[in-house]
């Protein structure tokens, strides 16, 4: 009498794929989501890429620019203010997303014979700025703060309200609440949701907390607005610009020829432009 031997064949590779296929579904999903995580609670180190400087650091400016301090809540603003004898007005800066204002506060003899006078601040842990951007409704309160502070001293005057690249965002929204008489805006983005969507196509809208929607507050401006781009702008394409100015028919818009993102302010285009509406 033989012993019966039964013998257990493999699943069908049939069998099997559904659930390797499922598996490597789950795995990407996770992948998927851990990404999402990390951009929303790490995008400031994404978007913001400040340069601190010592506390004892010195400008080096001519004696007609002011080192000046804005208190905000939590932290110290640290700004450079030209101040000329009898200026028709001032341009209130807001600059881009890197650096501090060592490599922003340039071109400073333009504006002395604008005769109009230059404040511009670095936001927090820019240069010799304290403390940490956290959100956008921080950053814009820290602007509109040093608005308060500085814009009083110029009623009756020019009030220019310029943002640049990341600056954009925050002018639109200054000059919106503040109706300047001028508002100019340098490679502006149309928002930083398009800017996301453009470059980042795979990452949902909702996880940018700094959607900077400039499309949405730029006709609720009132008073000229003066947008300058350059034609050779890769990082923020012209075409950000031409949505806006469609946006707002008003708007003059400014293409600078060979003008890159990070080099219009040297463009003789630019600076004729911008010295004709600060005439005007």
């Amino acid at each position: 009498m033989s012993d019966a031997t039964t013998l257990t064949l493999p699943a069908p590779a049939t069998k099997r794929w559904p659930r390797r296929l499922l598996g490597a579904l789950l795995l990407l999903a996770a992948v998927y989501g851990l990404a999402i995580a990390a951009l929303w609670w790490g995008q400031e180190r994404l978007l913001f890429h400040p340069v601190p400087l010592a506390a004892d650091h010195n400008f080096r400016q001519a004696d007609d620019v002011h080192e000046t301090w804005v208190d905000v809540p939590g932290a110290r603003l640290n700004a450079l203010h030209l101040k000329l004898p009898n200026p028709s007005g001032v341009v209130f800066f807001l600059h881009g997303n890197a650096g501090n204002l060592e490599r922003w506060f340039v071109n400073v003899d333009f504006y002395r014979k604008a005769n109009v006078d230059l404040f511009m601040l670095d936001y927090r842990g820019f240069g010799k700025s304290s403390g940490h951007i956290e959100s956008q409704a921080q950053l814009e309160a820290d602007v509109r703060a040093a608005w308060a502070q500085v814009a009083p001293a110029y009623a009756g005057k020019k009030r220019v309200i310029y943002g640049r690249s990341l600056g954009t965002g925050l002018a639109t929204m200054l000059a919106a609440q503040n109706a300047p008489e001028l508002t100019v805006l340098v490679s502006p983005y149309a928002s930083m949701l398009q800017m996301a969507a453009e470059k980042y196509p795979w990452v949902p809208g909702a996880v940018l907390r700094y959607p900077l929607r400039t499309d949405l507050l730029l006709p609720r401006v009132h008073g000229p607005v003066l947008l300058v781009h350059g034609d050779q702008d890769t990082l923020i394409p012209l075409q950000h610009s031409e949505r806006l100015q469609l946006l707002m028919p008003q708007a003059q818009l400014l293409r600078v020829p060979g003008a890159a993102h990070g080099d219009i302010h040297s463009h003789a285009i630019y600076l004729e432009g911008l010295r004709a509406a600060l005439a005007r």
